[in-house]
């Protein structure tokens, strides 16, 4: 008996991001959590940039990659999140140099998908500091099984338009 389409569930490692993001982002968009800071039109997403995005959407979108990413990678902190936005700095005549991306926009899309219930700490211990209070050591942000369904959910949902796209990925 052969498995096909309906058999299996699509997961985010099956479908290219390039179909998966929008997908995420516009339902994204729908949830009342995620929504665009003030300051966003006008902030580069890292020093390695010139200008400020120019799309519309592209809130959702960063979102949405670092979802993507979290769900990869995770257990990941934003240090290392920001690695993975990062890109090469124009140093004129001298050899470029990796940079990061922009810790700021990491944390609050981490922050915003932490309300929305899709991303949580990962906690390895609490311990009392020298003033007394209570201070949670973590390994970073993980996905919560909510967040893993979401992502199925909307993987599953461009799943048919990926293996049209690319021939000989609905093997997989």
């Amino acid at each position: 008996m052969g498995r096909t389409l309906g058999d299996t569930m699509t997961t985010h490692y099956d479908v290219p991001a390039s179909l998966l993001l929008p997908s995420l982002a516009s339902k994204l968009s729908e949830m009342e959590a995620i929504n665009r800071p003030e300051w966003s039109d006008d902030v580069k997403t890292g020093s390695n940039r010139e200008r400020p995005p120019v799309q519309d959407d592209w809130w959702e979108m960063r979102c949405a990659a670092i979802l993507r990413k979290v769900a990869r990678l995770g257990p990941i902190g934003v240090k290392h999140l920001a690695d993975e936005f990062g890109g090469p700095r124009n140093r004129n005549v001298k050899p470029n140099r990796a940079k990061s991306g922009s810790r700021h926009i990491i944390r609050t899309a981490l922050i915003q998908l932490e309300n929305a219930g899709l991303v949580e700490k990962s906690l390895v211990k609490s311990i009392e500091n020298v003033y007394g209070e209570n201070v949670e050591i973590t390994r970073g942000r993980k996905l919560t099984s909510e967040g893993q369904k979401f992502l199925d959910n909307c993987s599953h949902s461009v799943r048919k338009e990926a293996n049209e796209n690319n021939i000989g990925l609905d093997k997989y």
